[in-house]
């Protein structure tokens, strides 16, 4: 059982996410995503300390929500990564795969509350393929994550799809027992939001 104010920050974080989704993030102010959540920017505060907490809490629900994708691959190698680059790359996912990014590079530098996502966003996929497929790591997960990533950083820093798309169908087209191998989660760790 949950406590009434982690139900609170849950529906404020909720609603902040829906406005990100509707109106991108940017350099919007805290008072201006409270307006649109329907709440107070002071109840930002209250919930997530600062606007960087908010920004972290927002790229942590949005991977915990991406992570969920993986229960759900495809047994074909190729297949399952581009189940996952279909659901990262979507459009409708922009504003957070930038928000994604940023706090990536600021948490890589360092930067406080930043630095507190960084393992998370790379261990925790890793760990939640090696679930997936018998509890050992695997550079071929390591591997697709980072590929992965890697174009969707190209997707929306140019918005080349049709290039992009390209990029990954000549990796997929790499994996040399697509066909043979059992369980496609040790080959794709998913890009999350990042």
């Amino acid at each position: 059982m949950t406590s009434p104010g982690v139900d609170a920050r849950d529906r404020l974080l909720d609603s902040v996410i829906a406005s990100v989704e509707r109106r991108g993030l940017g350099a919007r102010s805290l008072r201006d995503l409270a307006a649109d959540s329907g709440t107070s920017h002071r109840m930002l505060l209250h919930h997530f300390g600062t606007r960087a907490g908010l920004l972290v809490a927002i790229v942590a629900e949005v991977e915990t929500r991406q992570g969920a994708l993986l229960n759900d691959l495809p047994e074909d190698p190729a297949e399952a990564v581009e189940a996952v680059w279909a659901r990262v790359s979507d459009p409708g996912l922009y504003p957070f795969e930038r928000l994604f990014f940023e706090c990536y590079a600021r948490g890589a530098q360092g930067e406080p509350p930043f630095d507190a996502l960084v393992p998370g966003l790379v261990d925790g996929w890793l760990d939640q393929v090696a679930q997936l497929t018998g509890g050992r790591r695997t550079d071929h997960a390591r591997l697709g994550l980072a590929v992965i990533r890697g174009l969707l950083l190209d997707l929306v820093a140019t918005g080349d799809r049709e290039a992009t798309d390209r990029a990954l169908a000549a990796f997929t087209a790499l994996h040399p027992n697509r066909d043979r191998t059992p369980g496609a989660a040790h080959w794709v760790a998913g890009a999350g939001t990042g």
